[in-house]
């Protein structure tokens, strides 16, 4: 297991008074994708559920549809590049919480509109299991910022050939995502062109916002090192300040102040004062 330090922020950060910012680093890869696309028990990706039923609607028909079929009925993506492909599906999938008709993972089908395209595009969806510890095992009662690691690791993965024809469903994997899930554990799902992720292509840093309440959605920023990744989306740790450095709570949230509640920049009394009386006062004959 390798540690990583994560950056810790200066006396000179800002301080938001609910909601802090916190950039954190990877503390171990153990359990991460390979090259050649192993999950870390060695089990094999899972199928995709394929809805061939009734399409969705189609949107208002446009006068140029972004992705228009020709006479053989589909889009020609055979000299597409892989930033096009990568656009493309960031079109069509809807990430968990994107996706307004249920929890899971959809990549929707509007034929007409996103193609069908010729030749179906490989993507990989991927489920990852992040867990968050403090890095110096301290919990910070006054509520400044601490410096965190996290590990990451894959639970779940998914390949896709997707070309708009049929609507398809990925559900999210229970226990990654369960409502009484570890206060220092995350969960992260990207979506990438291709092969799957490798380790050198998973991110550095992520960071979280701590103090959100019960909504733990959020963009946030994973930056991964890959132009492949068409999307992403974090579900985030409710309380990673409580947590020791192997990712296990060490007390109750409610009892350890968020980060960022209370200011880390202390000033000085001024060596020098005056009394508002002594400017008001009459000058003395």
């Amino acid at each position: 297991m390798r540690y990583v330090p994560g950056r810790i922020l200066g006396r000179t950060d800002s301080v938001v008074p609910v909601v802090a910012a916190l950039a954190v680093a990877v503390l171990f890869t153990g359990g991460c994708s390979s090259a050649h696309g192993t999950s870390p028990s060695g089990d094999p990706s899972e199928s995709a559920t394929g809805v061939s039923g009734s399409p969705s609607p189609s949107p208002t028909p446009s006068l140029t549809p972004p992705y228009p079929t020709g006479a053989s009925g589909c889009h020609d993506n055979k000299r597409w590049t892989a930033e096009e492909s990568r656009d493309w599906v960031r079109r069509v999938v809807d990430t968990p919480k994107e996706n307004y008709r249920g929890d899971g993972l959809r990549v929707a089908s509007m034929p007409g509109y996103n193609g069908p395209l010729c030749r179906k595009i490989t993507v990989q969806v991927e489920f990852w299991k992040l867990v968050y510890g403090v890095a110096n095992g301290a919990r910070l009662s006054d509520g400044t910022r601490p410096a965190y690691y996290f590990g990451i690791s894959r639970v779940k993965r998914v390949e896709l050939h997707a070309d708009a024809s049929v609507e398809q469903k990925i559900a999210l994997p229970a226990s990654l995502y369960a409502t009484d899930r570890s206060p220092c554990e995350g969960a992260l799902v990207s979506i990438t062109v291709g092969k799957p992720l490798t380790t050198k292509e998973l991110p550095e840093k992520v960071e979280v916002e701590v103090g959100v309440a019960e909504d733990r959605w959020s963009r946030g920023t994973v930056d991964f090192r890959s132009k492949r990744v068409a999307d992403f989306e974090l579900s985030q740790p409710s309380a990673p300040q409580v947590c020791s450095p192997d990712g296990k709570p060490t007390a109750d949230p409610a009892d350890v102040p968020t980060p960022g509640s209370q200011p880390t920049d202390f000033y000085p009394t001024p060596d020098r004062s005056f009394d508002i009386g002594d400017v008001l006062r009459s000058p003395t004959p």
